[in-house]
């Protein structure tokens, strides 16, 4: 098993497959990558908030998202900034309710919300966040 703390050794995306061992990560990886047409960047963070390996998805110089490997699941930090803030919050009535508690609940900062969502299984919160970084991506 890899330990993502270990910052003398960069994981390969199977690695940290096999680490979350759960499927939806890996597909959750390629639909970015399929849509957006860009590849996974596997970054070290020394963020005393979220130490440790990651994964970061840009597109144009943007960061779409960053992906934070955990055992069993993986969580997604989408930052909703000045551009995305309304689209988002025309979109967001229809997002699942958790989806909506962590946005309202996330503190607005020098304009922007970091949201750290949770994904398990292809649910709502899934498709939320394919909605989120799709908003993203156009602003």
């Amino acid at each position: 098993m890899i330990d993502l703390q270990d910052k003398d050794y960069c994981p390969a995306m199977e690695e940290i497959g096999e680490y979350v061992a759960n499927p939806v990560f890996l597909q959750f990886c390629l639909e970015i990558k399929d849509i957006y047409k860009c590849r996974e960047k596997i970054e070290y963070s020394s963020c005393s908030w979220e130490k440790g390996w990651n994964l970061k998805f840009k597109k144009a110089g943007k960061t779409l998202c960053t992906i934070y490997p955990r055992e069993g699941y993986f969580t997604v930090l989408i930052v909703v900034g000045r551009k995305e803030k309304m689209p988002v919050e025309e979109i967001l009535p229809e997002c699942n309710v958790e989806l909506q508690s962590i946005y309202h609940q996330t503190p607005e900062g020098n304009g922007q919300r970091w949201l750290m969502l949770d994904v398990e299984d292809q649910a709502d919160m899934y498709n939320d966040i394919l909605r989120l970084i799709h908003i993203r991506r156009k602003n």
